[in-house]
């Protein structure tokens, strides 16, 4: 009986013995792959929808080109397009390199200021500099199918990369993409949220005081002169502020349309912007002697503006549109809404 009672027993410990060899070894086999359970807050991954808390890695976000796992909060950022390089730099990200021209537009554009100063220059634009990129050891690149598509299987190899789709129409949504790549995703929505906010202040304002004024976006450059309508950064902005647009500028859907000197009426309403880029000068000079400019009512009311195309085209940032509604608050001379 006490034999038995003893076999019993030293069974019971064999059985025991071999469930702690087992755990311990399926233990072992989760540490390489299984976030331990002190480490959890911070190792649940989160999708580009932004549902997690901003702080939370790794995450895995959904972009243009598919998806890519970051591993952790990003400190070595590289964008290859001027208005990422500018959406970093909003988010208070450390920039190692970046694009700091737009065609033949050379450096970072000065009011980014210190956010720049220690980012090294990739570009061009059209071909970046792939070994200088490496040798930066960034740990996230960020780009543009419509800038480097052809690139995006060789940058993913340098560090993991997302890309937006585009850069003017959906500039607000590639704040947020950046902002939750960069694991600030409160801070960028914190951020849009504010600029729409002041948007609509001084759009109230200036149809108050302007009495509902329609308004024009004019660009001169080296090819037809466009009107700019709802589908680009001015234009978003102009809708963010509630101002009006004539007759035939309403569709939110169109970029732009081109005009020649015969079709400068097309341009018309109360108050007209103008900006010209590289190569305009000539033809912005042949629009403005044109008896046909001259019959403008807002040529002939004196509220054409002249403004900066650094801001009101290229910039496509959150920075450009405050510099854009600073020149709106100046213009109409109302409450910048600061």
């Amino acid at each position: 009986m006490i034999t038995l009672r003893r076999r019993r027993w030293s069974a019971r410990l064999g059985f025991a013995a071999l469930a702690v060899v087992l755990t311990a070894g399926l233990t072992a086999c989760g540490d390489e792959s299984e976030p331990k359970a002190a480490d959890s807050a911070q190792s649940a991954p989160a999708s580009a929808g932004g549902k997690a808390s901003a702080a939370t890695f790794p995450r895995t976000i959904t972009h243009d080109k598919g998806t890519t796992t970051i591993q952790a909060k990003p400190k070595r950022v590289v964008a290859l397009d001027n208005s990422l390089v500018e959406a970093v730099a909003a988010l208070d990200v450390p920039l190692v390199g970046g694009i700091g021209s737009y065609r033949d537009q050379k450096g970072f554009p000065p009011y980014l200021g210190a956010a720049v100063k220690d980012t090294k220059d990739v570009g061009p634009l059209a071909g970046p500099n792939l070994e200088q990129i490496a040798l930066l050891k960034p740990d996230l690149i960020i780009s543009a199918t419509v800038r480097h598509e052809q690139l995006y299987a060789q940058l993913s190899k340098i560090a993991p990369t997302v890309f937006v789709k585009t850069t003017g129409p959906i500039w607000k949504e590639n704040v947020k993409l950046v902002g939750q790549a960069l694991g600030e995703d409160d801070k960028a929505q914190a951020k849009l949220t504010a600029y729409e906010t002041r948007a609509k202040k001084i759009g109230a304002a200036v149809n108050a005081k302007a009495g509902n004024p329609t308004v024009s976006i004019v660009r001169f450059v080296d090819g037809p002169t466009r009107i700019y309508l709802g589908k680009t950064f001015g234009g978003i902005i102009l809708s963010d502020m509630g101002l009006a647009r004539p007759e035939n500028q309403r569709d939110a859907e169109k970029f732009n349309i081109e005009i020649s000197e015969e079709q400068i009426e097309q341009a018309d309403a109360d108050h007209i912007f103008v900006t010209s880029f590289s190569g305009g000068a000539e033809r912005k000079a042949k629009f403005l002697a044109n008896p046909l400019w001259q019959r403008l009512k807002a040529v002939q009311g004196g509220h054409v503006h002249e403004v900066q195309d650094e801001t009101w085209m290229t910039s496509v940032s959150l920075q450009g549109a405050d510099m854009v509604l600073d020149d709106m608050a100046r213009i109409f001379a109302v409450d910048p809404a600061k």
